[in-house]
């Protein structure tokens, strides 16, 4: 926001319409960080009757409004930009726009450096969208520097034409962004991280076999369900001990695991297949399954 706040006088000064699409873009930025905030200070409500898992979906929600808010801003860049190619106007204050241009780049490069590492640290897939979207803000402040440079030699549409350069640049903020954020929502994982469970509870001699897993993201935090089989002559007591090191042993060797559900089943009835009733008819209800 301090960055844009700069930029803004600056636009006003230089008539520069690059370093204004670049300035909505960073008061875009600032913007998202608005619901990603209130988004974290929900997910830390505890869970209740209603919301059984918490508040983490909030956290995707932010996300979603995150990408909307940045393809706003690209709408706005790419008016004033066409509307600056058929409408020209001239470019004053060249030495402010560079040094506006540096500023943005550096305001950005900070901001994006300090979400990527919490974002990372803590699981954030929206946290971490947003530090690369302020590190893509960074560079296409820096391709005002290139109006600048094409207004000094003589064309003016340079300026324009960077503009829609940033526009294009924002669109493709939005398409990768809204890519990660959606995959959230349908809960999508990484298939990486379903073959290190696997590869995980396979190391454990007692698990016979391990028939299902399921991953999935609530907020920044991802939990776990794994269907395992034992030796069916083992005992209750003996099935839930094992149930427990499989639970210890994915918690402490996929330390990005917030929790862990094992699903006990004998060997040769493993699976959700085995735990599905066969279609039958009660109650006058049509014939069905579940």
């Amino acid at each position: 926001m301090a960055t844009a706040l700069i930029q803004i006088f600056i636009v006003f000064a230089s008539g520069s319409v690059a370093l204004l699409a670049d300035t909505i873009h960073n008061f875009g930025d600032a913007a998202t960080a608005i619901p990603l905030g209130f988004a974290f200070i929900l997910s830390r409500k505890k869970p209740n009757k209603r919301f059984t898992y918490g508040y983490g979906r909030v956290e995707d929600i932010a996300g979603l409004i995150i990408v909307l808010l940045i393809f706003f801003s690209a709408v706005v860049a790419a008016y004033e930009s066409i509307s600056r190619l058929f409408f020209p106007q001239p470019v004053e204050f060249l030495g402010g726009v560079i040094a506006a241009s540096i500023i943005g780049f550096l305001g950005n490069e900070l901001v994006a450096k300090f979400r990527i590492k919490i974002g990372t640290e803590i699981g954030s897939a929206a946290l971490v969208v947003d530090g690369y979207h302020a590190r893509a803000d960074g560079f296409t402040s820096l391709a005002v520097l290139f109006g600048v440079l094409g207004i000094w030699m003589g064309y003016p549409l340079a300026d324009p034409l960077i503009g829609l350069f940033i526009t294009i640049a924002i669109l493709r903020i939005v398409q990768d962004a809204g890519k990660s954020v959606f995959s959230r929502m349908l809960d999508g994982v990484e298939p990486d991280i379903v073959d290190e469970i696997y590869q995980v509870v396979n190391k454990i001699e007692e698990v016979r076999d391990v028939t299902e897993v399921r991953v999935r993201w609530l907020g920044h935090r991802l939990y776990a369900e794994v269907n395992i089989a034992v030796d069916p002559l083992l005992s209750v007591e003996e099935g839930h001990a094992i149930a427990v090191e499989v639970q210890h042993r994915m918690m402490h060797g996929l330390n990005y695991l917030s929790n862990v559900i094992v699903h006990v089943d004998p060997l040769g009835s493993a699976g959700e297949s085995f735990h599905r009733l066969s279609e039958h008819e009660h109650d006058n209800l049509p014939s069905h399954s579940h």
